[in-house]
């Protein structure tokens, strides 16, 4: 059975389940302060569950600094997915996002491996790139 969509008995199991998630990221990678609210908990399921779905793809929108790239690492994390991010530097071109790309969809693509391609507002420098995103979606 598919354990990311049993039903939860309540928000309280959850918050166990996701607080213990948490702590095992944050013993393995960057620590992530995170306060897990009941928000907080269902866009983590949202993202989940959106990401577990062949060519599922979310826009989050929101003010800068409210979580959602940590929601989305934890929700990556939680269903074993690699987070792949551009690292843009101010000579970062359109050539060195076409060769992340390609790398990803290496990644992706040939060897197997679930990725979830984490892009910010900023890290799009040139408009062009919006191009190149688009056609992954």
């Amino acid at each position: 059975t598919d354990r990311a969509y049993l039903p939860t008995p309540s928000l309280e199991k959850l918050k166990i389940v996701l607080d213990s998630k948490l702590v095992e990221y944050n013993e393995n990678n960057a620590m992530m302060d995170l306060v897990l609210f009941e928000q907080a908990m269902l866009h983590i399921t949202r993202i989940s569950r959106i990401i577990q779905n062949p060519g599922g793809n979310a826009m989050l929108i929101g003010v800068g600094g409210s979580g959602k790239q940590s929601l989305c690492r934890l929700a990556a994390f939680i269903s074993d997915y690699e987070v792949k991010q551009l690292s843009v530097t101010s000579k970062f071109t359109i050539e060195d996002l076409k060769e992340e790309l390609r790398n990803m969809y290496t990644s992706a693509g040939v060897k197997g491996n679930q990725v979830v391609f984490l892009v910010t507002d900023s890290q799009i420098i040139d408009e062009r790139f919006l191009v190149y995103i688009n056609g992954i979606l």
